[in-house]
């Protein structure tokens, strides 16, 4: 592995990350105060905040965003551990949306978002039209590094230690572990099921070891939430462990289910993606997330 490749797979995440962050930040500022406020009205029932949990985490991309927020509305009390329950229920299911835009790699056009995006951001006065701008900049800017990380992945192909690095991924404990880890350290799931995706595209992990690395990407996306509550009230505490709680239990269950009908399930999913292994992943992303939620 030379310090080419290291650069490629490094600086394609950081691109990542950054057009994820550029994306998040645009889209939350143009929905602004009134989504705040709706996620605070429409959540006295937990089915509809389940549902406004979903659309939120859909909007803003971030269900570590949206989980961090309720946190911190139970901890000042515009939200109760009620209303709390259902939208941190929600935004597991709505941070599948990233995954699925990913599965689409549309990183051929990625510069026509880019341009489009530093056009509208640069040059354009109105707000609204600027912060559009800013979405569809992150937006190039994600697939942009989604690229560039698939190329050094290419190349890691052909390095014996990486493979044998990688052939560790063959137990199901060690993927979840690894997921977790990843998920934890870069506080998005969405960017670990990314790298998931562009793994499994390029052969480099065992497709039936994504469902695991994705289980432990469950669990990972809890990190931020706990931490977020570590200075909070006691609700605010309960909040993040009916979060971590929900998806250990979800994990839990589905490995168990795995481990029982593993090469049907892995096989219906892949042909009901069209035998597109990236598709696949983000497909088992979502039916992970939305079993999860059956499950309550």
């Amino acid at each position: 592995m030379n310090i080419t490749t290291i650069f490629l797979l490094f600086g394609g995440l950081g691109l990542f990350l950054f057009g994820m962050k550029l994306m998040s930040d645009g889209l939350e500022q143009m929905a602004g105060d009134r989504m705040r406020s709706i996620l605070g009205f429409f959540t006295k029932n937990r089915f509809i905040g389940m549902i406004v949990g979903i659309l939120f985490t859909g909007i803003i991309q971030s269900s570590s965003a949206t989980t961090v927020m309720v946190v911190s509305f139970v901890n000042s009390g515009l939200m109760d551990l009620y209303q709390a329950a259902g939208v941190i229920l929600g935004a597991n299911i709505g941070t599948t949306v990233t995954g699925q835009l990913i599965a689409f790699n549309m990183s051929d056009i990625a510069p026509l978002f880019i341009i489009i995006g530093v056009v509208l951001y640069m040059f354009i006065s109105k707000k609204n039209i600027k912060k559009l701008g800013g979405v569809i900049l992150g937006f190039g800017v994600l697939f942009m590094g989604l690229s560039t990380m698939s190329s050094a992945m290419d190349i890691l192909k052909e390095s014996p230690q990486f493979i044998h690095m990688l052939q560790l991924l063959d137990s199901s404990w060690m993927a979840i572990m690894v997921g977790f880890c990843v998920t934890a350290i870069l506080q998005s799931s969405s960017a670990t099921v990314g790298i998931v995706i562009l793994m499994a595209n390029q052969g480099l992990v065992r497709y039936e070891m994504c469902f695991f690395l994705i289980l432990g990407c469950n669990m990972g996306s809890c990190v931020s939430a706990l931490a977020a509550s570590l200075s909070g009230k006691k609700d605010a505490k309960r909040a993040a462990w009916i979060h971590f709680l929900f998806n250990i239990i979800g994990s839990v269950l589905i490995f168990i289910v795995l481990m029982i009908g593993m090469r049907p399930i892995a096989d219906t999913l892949l042909a009901f993606s069209g035998n597109n292994l990236g598709r696949a992943v983000a497909n088992a992303h979502s039916l992970i997330k939305i079993l999860s939620l059956i499950h309550i």
